[in-house]
Protein backbone atom coordinates (compact mmCIF):
# COMPACT_ATOMS: atom_id res chain seq x y z
CA UNK A 1 0.00 0.00 0.00
CA UNK A 2 2.48 2.48 1.32
CA UNK A 3 5.98 2.43 2.98
CA UNK A 4 5.71 1.82 6.39
CA UNK A 5 5.10 4.10 9.06
CA UNK A 6 7.76 5.46 10.92
CA UNK A 7 8.09 5.48 14.92
CA UNK A 8 9.54 8.81 16.11
CA UNK A 9 9.93 11.21 19.68
CA UNK A 10 9.68 14.59 19.75
CA UNK A 11 10.08 16.77 23.33
CA UNK A 12 7.17 19.42 24.67
CA UNK A 13 7.31 20.93 27.17
CA UNK A 14 9.68 18.56 29.11
CA UNK A 15 7.81 15.23 27.77
CA UNK A 16 8.75 12.91 25.56
CA UNK A 17 5.90 11.92 22.84
CA UNK A 18 5.57 9.36 20.64
CA UNK A 19 4.01 9.43 17.15
CA UNK A 20 3.69 7.88 13.84
CA UNK A 21 5.13 9.71 10.90
CA UNK A 22 4.70 8.38 7.05
CA UNK A 23 3.74 9.83 3.71
CA UNK A 24 4.18 13.11 2.04
CA UNK A 25 1.78 16.30 1.49
CA UNK A 26 -0.50 18.09 3.23
CA UNK A 27 -0.28 16.63 7.01
CA UNK A 28 -3.06 14.78 8.35
CA UNK A 29 -2.95 13.92 12.51
CA UNK A 30 -4.69 11.41 13.97
CA UNK A 31 -5.97 11.50 17.51
CA UNK A 32 -6.87 8.54 19.45
CA UNK A 33 -8.79 8.25 22.32
CA UNK A 34 -9.08 5.71 25.63
CA UNK A 35 -7.02 3.64 26.68
CA UNK A 36 -5.83 3.24 22.56
CA UNK A 37 -2.54 5.28 21.36
CA UNK A 38 -1.52 5.78 17.77
CA UNK A 39 -1.65 1.74 17.28
CA UNK A 40 -5.35 2.09 16.65
CA UNK A 41 -4.59 3.69 13.19
CA UNK A 42 -2.07 1.16 12.36
CA UNK A 43 -4.07 0.09 9.61
CA UNK A 44 -6.17 2.95 8.69
CA UNK A 45 -3.17 5.66 8.27
CA UNK A 46 -1.27 3.75 5.28
CA UNK A 47 -4.81 4.55 3.33
CA UNK A 48 -4.43 8.03 3.95
CA UNK A 49 -0.77 8.43 3.63
CA UNK A 50 -0.99 7.71 -0.30
CA UNK A 51 -2.10 10.94 -0.85
CA UNK A 52 -0.95 12.62 2.44
CA UNK A 53 1.42 12.89 5.24
CA UNK A 54 -0.09 11.58 8.21
CA UNK A 55 0.63 12.03 11.98
CA UNK A 56 -0.71 9.53 14.51
CA UNK A 57 0.15 10.84 17.58
CA UNK A 58 0.29 9.24 20.86
CA UNK A 59 -1.16 11.68 23.71
CA UNK A 60 0.84 12.26 26.91
CA UNK A 61 -0.86 9.42 29.43
CA UNK A 62 -0.83 6.96 26.36
CA UNK A 63 1.20 4.53 23.91
CA UNK A 64 5.26 5.11 23.59
CA UNK A 65 4.64 8.58 24.86
CA UNK A 66 5.82 10.16 28.79
CA UNK A 67 2.84 9.25 31.73
CA UNK A 68 3.78 12.10 34.08
CA UNK A 69 1.68 11.67 37.37
CA UNK A 70 1.70 15.22 37.61
CA UNK A 71 0.04 16.63 34.85
CA UNK A 72 -3.18 17.77 35.09
CA UNK A 73 -4.26 16.34 32.22
CA UNK A 74 -7.04 19.24 31.57
CA UNK A 75 -7.75 20.95 27.89
CA UNK A 76 -4.84 23.80 28.60
CA UNK A 77 -3.07 21.13 29.22
CA UNK A 78 -3.52 19.23 26.03
CA UNK A 79 -4.37 22.33 23.77
CA UNK A 80 -0.43 23.40 24.54
CA UNK A 81 0.87 20.05 23.84
CA UNK A 82 -0.98 20.10 20.60
CA UNK A 83 0.22 22.99 19.62
CA UNK A 84 3.74 22.49 21.14
CA UNK A 85 3.89 19.34 18.99
CA UNK A 86 3.11 20.80 15.74
CA UNK A 87 5.25 23.56 16.58
CA UNK A 88 8.40 21.15 17.40
CA UNK A 89 7.94 19.18 14.02
CA UNK A 90 7.54 22.26 12.32
CA UNK A 91 3.62 22.22 10.69
CA UNK A 92 1.55 25.22 10.91
CA UNK A 93 -1.84 23.71 9.96
CA UNK A 94 -3.13 19.89 9.58
CA UNK A 95 -6.53 17.97 8.91
CA UNK A 96 -7.74 16.67 12.15
CA UNK A 97 -8.85 13.33 12.78
CA UNK A 98 -10.38 12.38 16.58
CA UNK A 99 -12.25 9.49 17.83
CA UNK A 100 -12.99 9.07 21.65
CA UNK A 101 -11.63 11.04 24.33
CA UNK A 102 -9.65 11.97 21.26
CA UNK A 103 -12.53 14.17 20.22
CA UNK A 104 -13.31 16.53 22.64
CA UNK A 105 -8.92 17.15 23.18
CA UNK A 106 -8.86 18.15 19.17
CA UNK A 107 -11.98 20.01 19.18
CA UNK A 108 -11.52 21.99 22.32
CA UNK A 109 -8.00 22.94 20.54
CA UNK A 110 -9.79 23.36 16.67
CA UNK A 111 -12.29 25.87 18.64
CA UNK A 112 -8.89 27.84 19.50
CA UNK A 113 -7.16 27.48 17.15
CA UNK A 114 -9.21 27.33 13.79
CA UNK A 115 -6.69 28.60 11.69
CA UNK A 116 -4.18 25.52 12.24
CA UNK A 117 -6.90 23.45 10.65
CA UNK A 118 -7.98 23.04 7.07
CA UNK A 119 -10.31 19.59 7.57
CA UNK A 120 -11.77 17.65 10.27
CA UNK A 121 -12.80 14.23 10.27
CA UNK A 122 -15.34 12.79 13.47
CA UNK A 123 -15.19 9.16 14.32
CA UNK A 124 -17.08 7.52 17.27
CA UNK A 125 -16.36 10.61 19.93
CA UNK A 126 -17.50 12.51 22.57
CA UNK A 127 -18.36 16.34 21.30
CA UNK A 128 -21.46 17.19 23.64
CA UNK A 129 -21.73 18.28 27.60
CA UNK A 130 -24.50 15.99 28.34
CA UNK A 131 -22.69 12.66 29.67
CA UNK A 132 -24.34 9.48 28.51
CA UNK A 133 -25.13 6.22 31.18
CA UNK A 134 -22.53 4.30 29.76
CA UNK A 135 -20.22 7.15 30.04
CA UNK A 136 -21.60 7.96 33.89
CA UNK A 137 -20.97 4.51 34.88
CA UNK A 138 -17.65 4.44 33.66
CA UNK A 139 -16.21 7.78 35.28
CA UNK A 140 -18.03 6.79 38.94
CA UNK A 141 -16.05 3.20 38.13
CA UNK A 142 -12.79 4.62 37.54
CA UNK A 143 -13.09 6.81 40.75
CA UNK A 144 -13.39 3.05 43.04
CA UNK A 145 -10.44 1.70 43.96
CA UNK A 146 -11.20 -2.02 42.83
CA UNK A 147 -13.40 -1.22 39.96
CA UNK A 148 -10.42 1.25 38.11
CA UNK A 149 -7.67 -1.34 39.19
CA UNK A 150 -9.81 -3.68 36.61
CA UNK A 151 -10.76 -0.95 33.93
CA UNK A 152 -6.92 -0.02 33.70
CA UNK A 153 -5.72 -3.86 34.49
CA UNK A 154 -5.03 -6.50 31.59
CA UNK A 155 -8.70 -7.80 31.74
CA UNK A 156 -9.98 -4.27 31.62
CA UNK A 157 -7.82 -3.26 28.51
CA UNK A 158 -8.94 -6.61 26.78
CA UNK A 159 -12.62 -6.04 27.55
CA UNK A 160 -12.57 -2.54 26.81
CA UNK A 161 -11.86 -4.09 22.95
CA UNK A 162 -14.41 -6.71 23.50
CA UNK A 163 -17.21 -4.19 24.66
CA UNK A 164 -15.84 -1.56 22.03
CA UNK A 165 -15.81 -3.86 18.69
CA UNK A 166 -18.36 -6.13 17.03
CA UNK A 167 -16.76 -8.22 14.30
CA UNK A 168 -16.14 -11.18 14.46
CA UNK A 169 -12.13 -12.41 15.26
CA UNK A 170 -11.07 -8.23 15.53
CA UNK A 171 -9.85 -8.85 18.92
CA UNK A 172 -6.56 -10.80 18.48
CA UNK A 173 -3.67 -11.57 20.54
CA UNK A 174 -2.09 -8.55 18.48
CA UNK A 175 -4.66 -6.05 19.06
CA UNK A 176 -4.78 -7.09 22.68
CA UNK A 177 -0.81 -6.56 23.39
CA UNK A 178 -0.73 -3.48 21.76
CA UNK A 179 -3.62 -1.84 23.89
CA UNK A 180 -2.19 -3.43 27.37
CA UNK A 181 1.36 -3.39 26.29
CA UNK A 182 1.81 0.81 27.54
CA UNK A 183 0.55 -0.08 30.75
CA UNK A 184 2.76 -2.59 32.66
CA UNK A 185 2.64 -1.16 35.80
CA UNK A 186 1.02 0.92 38.42
CA UNK A 187 2.22 4.48 37.53
CA UNK A 188 1.40 3.96 34.03
CA UNK A 189 -1.97 2.72 34.97
CA UNK A 190 -2.69 5.77 37.52
CA UNK A 191 -1.76 7.67 34.50
CA UNK A 192 -4.66 6.42 32.49
CA UNK A 193 -6.82 6.50 34.97
CA UNK A 194 -5.96 10.68 35.65
CA UNK A 195 -6.36 11.48 32.08
CA UNK A 196 -10.15 10.19 32.06
CA UNK A 197 -10.79 12.77 35.18
CA UNK A 198 -8.73 16.04 33.63
CA UNK A 199 -11.49 16.93 31.46
CA UNK A 200 -13.64 19.82 32.76
CA UNK A 201 -17.27 19.77 31.53
CA UNK A 202 -16.92 23.84 31.33
CA UNK A 203 -14.73 22.55 28.31
CA UNK A 204 -16.94 20.53 26.66
CA UNK A 205 -19.47 23.69 26.64
CA UNK A 206 -16.96 25.70 25.05
CA UNK A 207 -16.80 23.00 22.35
CA UNK A 208 -20.70 23.21 22.19
CA UNK A 209 -20.46 26.77 21.46
CA UNK A 210 -17.84 26.80 19.49
CA UNK A 211 -18.98 24.65 16.96
CA UNK A 212 -21.31 26.60 15.19
CA UNK A 213 -18.92 28.91 14.42
CA UNK A 214 -16.32 26.78 12.56
CA UNK A 215 -15.99 27.63 8.49
CA UNK A 216 -14.03 24.10 7.07
CA UNK A 217 -15.13 21.19 5.55
CA UNK A 218 -16.05 17.72 7.71
CA UNK A 219 -16.54 14.56 7.28
CA UNK A 220 -18.48 12.14 9.65
CA UNK A 221 -17.71 8.87 9.61
CA UNK A 222 -18.66 6.54 12.75
CA UNK A 223 -19.28 2.47 13.98
CA UNK A 224 -23.39 2.37 13.84
CA UNK A 225 -23.23 -0.52 16.71
CA UNK A 226 -21.42 1.81 19.53
CA UNK A 227 -21.60 -0.04 23.24
CA UNK A 228 -19.24 2.40 24.47
CA UNK A 229 -21.22 5.90 23.26
CA UNK A 230 -24.59 4.14 22.49
CA UNK A 231 -26.18 8.07 21.40
CA UNK A 232 -23.42 8.31 18.76
CA UNK A 233 -26.09 8.83 16.06
CA UNK A 234 -27.53 11.61 17.89
CA UNK A 235 -24.23 12.91 19.05
CA UNK A 236 -23.82 13.15 14.85
CA UNK A 237 -27.00 14.45 14.50
CA UNK A 238 -26.40 17.31 16.81
CA UNK A 239 -23.44 18.29 15.09
CA UNK A 240 -25.06 17.96 11.56
CA UNK A 241 -27.65 20.50 12.82
CA UNK A 242 -24.52 22.79 14.61
CA UNK A 243 -22.44 23.00 11.44
CA UNK A 244 -25.07 23.51 9.16
CA UNK A 245 -23.49 19.81 7.16
CA UNK A 246 -25.28 18.21 4.32
CA UNK A 247 -24.34 14.91 2.86
CA UNK A 248 -21.04 14.71 4.81
CA UNK A 249 -21.95 11.69 7.18
CA UNK A 250 -21.32 8.12 6.44
CA UNK A 251 -22.81 5.53 8.81
CA UNK A 252 -20.42 1.88 9.06
CA UNK A 253 -23.40 -0.10 9.42
CA UNK A 254 -20.88 -3.44 10.40
CA UNK A 255 -18.73 -1.76 13.38
CA UNK A 256 -18.84 -0.52 16.72
CA UNK A 257 -16.85 2.18 18.76
CA UNK A 258 -13.54 1.45 17.60
CA UNK A 259 -14.26 1.20 14.04
CA UNK A 260 -10.70 1.51 12.97
CA UNK A 261 -10.42 -2.00 14.15
CA UNK A 262 -14.11 -3.20 12.72
CA UNK A 263 -13.38 -1.57 9.30
CA UNK A 264 -10.03 -0.50 8.70
CA UNK A 265 -10.01 0.14 4.82
CA UNK A 266 -13.34 0.93 4.80
CA UNK A 267 -12.69 4.01 7.09
CA UNK A 268 -8.86 4.44 5.88
CA UNK A 269 -10.24 4.55 2.46
CA UNK A 270 -13.14 6.98 3.20
CA UNK A 271 -10.55 9.23 4.89
CA UNK A 272 -7.84 9.11 2.26
CA UNK A 273 -10.56 10.42 -0.13
CA UNK A 274 -11.63 13.35 2.28
CA UNK A 275 -8.25 14.17 2.47
CA UNK A 276 -7.17 13.67 -0.74
CA UNK A 277 -5.06 17.04 -2.56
Amino acid sequence: MTDPLTSRFVEVEGLRLHYLDGGAGEPVLLLHGWPTSSFLYRNVAPHIARGNRVLALDLPGFGKSDKPLDASYSFRFFDRILSGFLDAIEVPTVGLVVHDLGGPVGLHWLVGNPERVSRLGLLNTLVYPRPTLALVAFIVGSYLPGVSSLLTGRWGLKKAMDIGTCREGVVTPELVTGVQEPFPDRPSRRALLKSAHGLHPKGMQTIGQGLPGLDLPVRIIYGKHDRILPDVARTMASVVQDMKLSDEVVTVLDAGHFLQEDAPDEVGQLLAEFFAP
